[in-house]
């Protein structure tokens, strides 16, 4: 082999590498209406008398993969077909140098028979003889066939390399009445598939590589001709624009070289520029319109609302791909919804901070929320602000009552660009962004809770402080929404890190519709009505707090205590304050009525000096929560250290101790903490909450009792702390406890034995009186 045969044979075997990745035959339809024609394909149906015969390319240029591909399609055409000796009968022929017939149209009489055949033919090889198939078919018929009553039709499945004459014996058969199926297979020569096809051509050339569309094309056509009623009812033949791809082999000339030719004269030789050639692979195209049967299906009603998608589950059934907060239904009706009755204003970044595309996706996650969120029914008024330098307010609270009207308000919002001053913006919706829309002399009573959503991507250019707590002084709830950087702030701007919501990436963001709608409709003031507690409050009263701020700590404790049922078995209230000293101001069972606990907290005494929280701590863990001081065996304790963080460094043994016996320990660091003591304080992020300022203590007053009732909502140890005085030991049993007592008696270990006396009958026990007065109180009903 020469070296330019040589390099021609890499050539084409490296492109032939690449080639399966074409399409052989592509159709100009959208991927929807390609399903259709593939689902189309599956309910077609022949069951007229008709005989089919396929005539299966087996040379060596179609090759042994291809040959089983067109194997395959031969199967699948059968699918359809009512395969009967009085109905649709099938036989095949394999063609290569010789034709083969493989069997006859009456040697079987079952689908599954035909089918099983099939998969049994074996690859023969050899030279393309088309023509000399075509003409054993002018002379033998159609082996096995019915009389010329019976509808004849002809598959030739084929690459169209045929190395004989096709034209004539093609044409003599069509005019015996054969209608011919020219089906392409591999890289096809479509100019020959033309030549064997019947009219109109286009109906009948098909490709092989794409066997649901083949098959559906082969169908339409019989059903066009009336030879088969091959469509379910409500299909409709279309026609699409389609192109088909032949490869062919072509020599171009690449160029030009100097070549020397001699001459009849002796010694003599001639230069010139000789042309020289390359052989490349090119496809060559074909224009065409293919006909193809679709048929409704479930999707074509659009039964998924709210932008879902809908997916086909086989030929009767779907599924739909609903977006974040549908899915209520099977067609993404809204599974979300404000059932709280609140005014809700969305203040929306549009600074150049934020930028456009920041903007646009703040803005389609604000279209979302009110497609999943608000509807008819909802007791919300919606109003939108956007700001940068200047604030606007284009949907006015109340302006739209129905969503579609407002949607299109949303979309008519412009990005403007500028500085983010975000502390302006909120001042200017709480003085402007809830005024009243009801008709004149109309009274909304009660007024609903006024809610803010600020949507930002940027950090604010202006103070935020002042505007912040102007903002809160007017009533309004506010919730931060923004990237996961900004959290500092946002956290600054609302006062609680539960009213916050970051996100990484813009589909993050939208997975966030569920959680905003949580905390819209979450903003009654917690409360713990009914929980069991034992709470003790410990205050910082040193000089590093000083007694103006220890004055806003004990309003905080105050406006607190209101959220809790206090009574004997329900909530109690302990208060201790540290200093110079740790002092007791009231024990747990000291005030039982909401009143008396409320006056008593306004008179705890400053205590100034140099305070120890380890110490105070000890002195809870000793002389407070115990049962001799009020504590109930069987409640949930907790204690809240409200600190600055000063004098805390030997506070972490003392409360790992009091965690260890059942006790919960919440941090309020105030001010600008020591965050790294205070934690180890905590134990965790989950017992530490962060104040500004004291001036800030009364705006995070509800993620505290939060806080706080999920404590007491926690499975209790009724042994810890241990409800045995006098070093008695407490024995879990039968869901409730029992003490074993060493020198003393008495269901707590309360009664000391005196020497020489026998045990006292259960009952008779003498208690010091506020104990005997709580344990009868209660009729020995633990775990209240």
């Amino acid at each position: 082999m020469n070296l330019i045969l040589f390099l021609e044979a890499v050539c084409v075997f490296l492109f032939g590498q690449v080639l399966p990745s074409f399409t052989f035959q592509e159709l100009y339809a959208s991927q929807e209406t390609i399903v259709k024609i593939s689902a189309a394909s599956q309910l077609m149906h022949c069951s007229a008398a008709l005989d089919v015969l396929l005539a299966l390319d087996g040379s060596h240029s179609i090759g042994k993969g291809s040959f089983e591909r067109s194997k395959y399609f031969a199967i699948k055409l059968c699918d359809a077909l009512a395969i009967g000796p009085d109905r649709v009968r099938v036989g095949v022929l394999q063609f290569s140098s010789a034709p083969q017939l493989e069997f006859s149209l009456d040697s079987f009489s079952t689908q599954e028979e035909v089918k099983e055949k099939i998969k049994k033919i074996i690859f023969k090889g050899g030279s393309t003889e088309t023509g000399l198939a075509l003409k054993y078919l002018l002379h033998k018929g159609f082996p096995g066939g019915r009389n010329s009553s019976v509808p004849q039709t002809l598959v030739i499945v084929t690459d169209g390399k045929s190395q004989g004459d096709i034209a004539l014996p093609a044409k003599q058969l069509k005019e015996k009445g054969v209608v011919v199926f020219a089906v392409g297979v591999k890289f096809p020569r479509w100019t020959e598939l033309h030549t064997l096809a019947s009219e109109p051509k286009d109906q009948y050339m098909l490709s092989a590589e794409h066997v649901d569309d083949a098959t559906n094309g082969l169908y339409s056509t019989l059903s066009s001709l009336a030879i088969c009623n091959a469509t379910a009812p409500g299909c409709r033949i279309e026609p699409h624009l389609c192109e088909r791809k032949t490869l062919e082999t072509i020599r171009e000339v690449t160029g030009n070289s100097l070549c020397w030719r001699g001459s009849k004269k002796n010694n003599a030789v001639f230069s010139s520029l000789c042309p020289f050639s390359s052989w490349k692979k090119v496809f060559i195209t074909h224009l065409a319109t293919c006909y193809r049967t679709v048929c409704p299906d479930p999707c074509d009603s659009q039964p998924c609302q709210n932008g879902g998608t809908c997916v086909l589950e086989g030929l009767d059934k779907y599924h739909c791909l609903c977006p974040i907060g549908f899915g209520g239904e099977a067609n993404c009706a809204p599974k979300l919804s404000l059932e709280c009755s609140v005014n809700l204003l969305f203040l929306l970044d549009s600074s150049s901070g934020t930028t456009l595309e920041g903007f646009l996706q703040a803005k389609a996650f604000l279209k979302r929320f009110v497609q999943a969120v608000v509807n008819m029914d909802s007791p919300v008024d919606v109003a939108v602000a956007q700001y940068s330098q200047e604030v606007e307010i284009p949907i006015q609270m109340g302006q739209y009552q129905d969503v579609p009207s407002l949607m299109k308000s949303l979309d008519r919002m412009r990005f403007t660009g500028g500085a983010t001053l975000t502390g302006r913006a909120l001042e200017y919706v709480a003085d402007h962004g809830f005024r009243a829309t009801l008709p004149s002399g109309e009274i909304h009573d009660p007024q609903p809770q006024r809610v803010v959503v600020l949507l930002t991507d940027s950090r604010s250019q202006d103070l935020v402080a002042g505007p912040v707590r102007y903002a809160r002084d007017q009533k309004l709830f506010l919730i931060g929404v923004g990237s996961e950087f900004l959290r500092a702030e946002l956290e600054e701007i609302t006062g609680n890190p539960k009213q916050v919501i970051t996100y990484s990436n813009p589909q993050d963001l939208f997975n966030k519709i569920p959680e905003l709608q949580k905390k819209i409709c979450s903003l009654q003031r917690p409360g713990c009505q009914s929980q069991s507690l034992d709470l003790v409050f410990l205050l910082d009263a040193s000089a590093t707090v000083g007694q103006v701020d220890f004055t806003k700590v004990r309003s905080f404790v105050r406006g607190s205590s209101l959220q809790f049922n206090i009574n004997r078995d329900v909530t109690q209230i302990g208060l201790v304050v540290y200093g110079s000293r740790v002092q007791t101001t009231f024990a747990l069972d000291t005030h039982p009525t909401s009143s008396n606990l409320l006056q008593a907290i306004n008179q705890a005494p400053y205590v100034g000096g140099a305070g120890s929280t380890g110490s105070a701590l000890l002195h809870v863990y000793d002389e407070v929560m115990t049962v001799q001081k009020g504590a109930r065996p069987g409640v949930s304790k907790a204690v809240v250290v409200i600190t600055e963080g000063t004098g805390t460094e030997d506070a972490v043994v003392p409360a790992q101790k009091l965690r260890r016996n059942g006790i919960s320990v919440l941090v309020i660091g105030v001010g600008p903490v020591l965050k790294e003591t205070l934690l180890r304080l905590a134990g965790s992020h989950d017992f530490l909450i962060h104040v500004p300022s004291y001036e800030d203590l009364e705006n995070y007053q509800d993620l505290f009792i939060e806080r706080i009732c999920e404590e007491a909502r926690k499975p209790v140890n009724l042994c810890k702390p241990s409800p045995c005085m006098n070093d008695g030991t407490c024995i879990l049993q039968n869901g409730s406890y029992r003490c074993e007592c060493r020198g003393w008696e008495g269901p707590h270990c309360e009664n000391r034995i005196l020497r020489g006396d026998s045990p006292r009958p259960h009952g008779l026990h003498q208690y010091s009186s506020n104990w005997q007065h709580w344990y009868q109180s209660r009729h020995l009903h633990l775990g209240s």
